[in-house]
């Protein structure tokens, strides 16, 4: 609707703005000729018709009033009867007015560019205006034909422009609608591509929580299940009459059992610590301190064939991780090192190697140990929850799971690959406490 209103504003202002041109024309000539009534009366009247139908036209194109091919039919009539009477009053064909006569089928075009038929019909006025005026002025049929070719040659110019006006229109308003096609499909790609993500992403979210869910089924049904046979046992030892209870027998069962509910009580930890962070986090860690007493703790869990070398640069800022977490994280990764060399075929000394070195905003933390890394296809789950890799009769549990939740709280990485000459090889990089904030940790 706006743009319907916009339309007619502009063509009824083409005849508002043509009408101010007569207007002037008409005043110009009415000065040099002196203002003499008597010379210009007859061509003034003339123009002012013409100025008048013009404003009239403007009216009724503004107003909604003509339909769209009227107005331009109308202002061509009104141009080639105004121009003739011109053109006859001011010496027919000798008149200054008759070059313009030529041009109307031009103005007409431009009037309506949007329609053929009032060009033609102005053309073929136009011919029969110049043969009229050559009639009156007595000029035989062979002395006007080559001005009626000329004539005839400039209207059709304006026919053809208007025609290929009209073309262009016409493509550059397919263009559009291809535009807007193309933009919708655009849109409805988009749509379809967040709709397809959201699925995905639902997706991924249940298959992790039936994952999550899995593993902890397994972690606590392991020792659930001898918890329950030492009650089933202790309730048969304690009722049965046949023989006596042997106390010795009976503690070590009671012990077995409190192992069992503390493995439990660890395994809701984990969780709970790897949903949601538990209390206040520290605010940095010493990597030399925490390296130290990471392999102290490895070492008294490993066995005597397993060596833990340390090879620390001379100065180690602290890091954006809590002294707490930042040793249970080394910790980790030397044990799961450990189990990975313990549990290799044929069994041979283990050697793990825990190095750190500052960069310009960082501290790098290796684990490498020599034995025989991880399956490729194991690597990209290895930090998943309770995933139990096939070389491991242990599983994981939430450890490794929880080390890199804990790193990347801090704006860390932590990673794993396996060495190029055998063995694995874990890479911790943490933030400096004194460094600004990574990119990773501003997001």
């Amino acid at each position: 609707m706006k743009t319907m209103l916009a339309a007619r504003r502009v063509r009824s202002r083409v005849f508002f703005v043509s009408a101010a041109i007569i207007l002037v024309t008409m005043l110009a000539r009415c000065a040099l000729s002196g203002f003499v009534w008597t010379a210009v009366e007859a061509t003034v009247r003339v123009q002012l018709s013409w100025i008048a139908s013009f404003v009239l036209l403007g009216v009724g194109v503004g107003s909604g009033h003509m339909k769209s091919g009227t107005p331009g039919l109308l202002s061509g009539l009104v141009c080639l009867v105004c121009m003739t009477q011109l053109t006859l009053l001011t010496g027919g064909t000798e008149s200054p007015y008759l070059v313009t006569l030529v041009s109307v089928p031009l103005l007409v075009s431009m009037f309506t560019p949007n329609a053929r038929l009032p060009t033609l019909v102005s053309l073929v006025a136009m011919m029969g205006a110049i043969l009229l005026i050559n009639h009156f002025a007595g000029i035989p049929p062979r002395g006007f034909l080559p001005q009626m070719l000329s004539y005839g040659a400039i209207g059709s110019i304006g026919l053809y422009a208007g025609r290929s006006y009209r073309k262009l229109r016409q493509a550059e308003q397919l263009a559009q609608e291809e535009r807007l096609q193309a933009l919708e499909r655009l849109a409805e790609s988009e749509r379809l591509r967040r709709h397809a993500e959201s699925e995905r992403a639902d997706m991924e979210r249940l298959m992790m929580v039936g994952q999550l869910a899995a593993g902890v089924a397994h972690e606590v049904n392991n020792p659930l299940a001898f918890v329950k046979s030492n009650l089933h046992y202790l309730q048969h030892a304690l009722t049965s009459t046949d023989r006596p209870t042997d106390v010795e027998e009976l503690h070590e069962l009671l012990d077995e059992t409190r192992q069992g509910v503390l493995r439990i009580q660890r395994i809701i930890t984990e969780l709970r610590q790897y949903s949601h962070p538990m209390g206040a986090p520290e605010q940095e860690g010493s990597p030399r301190q925490a390296m130290e007493e990471a392999r102290r703790l490895a070492l008294s869990r490993l066995h005597s064939r397993s060596e833990v070398v340390l090879d620390l640069s001379e100065e180690l800022p602290n890091v954006r991780l809590g002294q707490r977490h930042l040793m249970q994280v080394l910790l980790n990764l030397l044990l799961h090192a450990a189990q990975t060399l313990e549990e290799a075929e044929p069994e041979r000394p283990a050697r793990i190697l825990l190095k750190a070195w500052r960069t310009a905003r960082d501290v790098q933390v290796v684990v490498e140990d020599d034995g025989p890394g991880i399956p490729q296809d194991v690597l990209p789950r290895l930090f998943d929850p309770f995933f139990s890799p096939p070389y491991s009769t242990r599983g994981v549990g939430l450890g490794l799971a929880l080390c890199r939740e804990y790193v990347l709280r801090v704006g860390g990485t932590l990673s794993v690959e396996n060495r190029p000459e055998g063995g694995t090889r874990f890479i911790l990089t943490l933030n400096q406490s004194s460094a600004p904030p990574s990119p990773s940790q501003e997001t």
